[in-house]
C-alpha cells in the first residue's frame, strides 16, 4: 500500500471486511469500541475516495461457479473466497492481494500476480 494504489472496494469486500472485523470481536482479540474505531475508519476511507467503489461484475457469479468446478477439488476454496477471485479477473486485475493462501493459490493459477 506504500505505492498508494487504488484498490477496488466491491460490496462483497464490505460485507467480508463487516465480518473479520466483527469476528475479531468475537475472538476476543479486539474490543468492540477497537472494532467501531475501525469500521469508522474504513467508512472515512471510503468516504475520502482511497477505495474505487464498484458494483460486482455482471459475470462475477458464473465465473465463480466455473473456478469452483475447475479449481476447488485440487485448492479447496469456500465459493466467496472464488467469488473475490472472480471478481477480480471480471474487473481485470493484474494484483491480487489477499491473506488467504488458497485465494492465491487460485488467483496465480488465473494469471494474477498476488501480494
Amino acid at each position: 500500500m506504500k505505492e498508494k494504489p487504488r484498490v477496488w472496494f466491491t460490496p462483497l469486500l464490505s460485507a467480508e471486511c463487516s465480518h473479520a472485523i466483527a469476528k475479531q470481536v468475537f475472538y476476543r482479540k479486539i474490543s468492540q469500541a477497537e472494532a467501531d474505531t475501525v469500521f469508522d475508519t474504513l467508512k472515512r476511507d471510503r468516504a475520502d475516495g482511497l477505495w474505487l467503489e464498484t458494483a460486482m461484475p455482471e459475470n462475477a457469479f458464473e465465473l465463480c461457479a466455473d473456478l469452483g468446478r475447475r479449481y476447488a477439488p485440487k485448492f479447496g476454496m469456500r465459493t466467496l473466497d472464488t467469488l473475490h477471485v472472480a471478481c477480480a479477473l471480471e474487473l481485470k486485475a493484474e494484483r491480487f492481494w489477499t491473506f488467504d493462501e488458497r485465494q492465491a493459490k487460485l488467483a496465480k493459477a488465473q494469471g494474477m500476480k498476488t501480494a
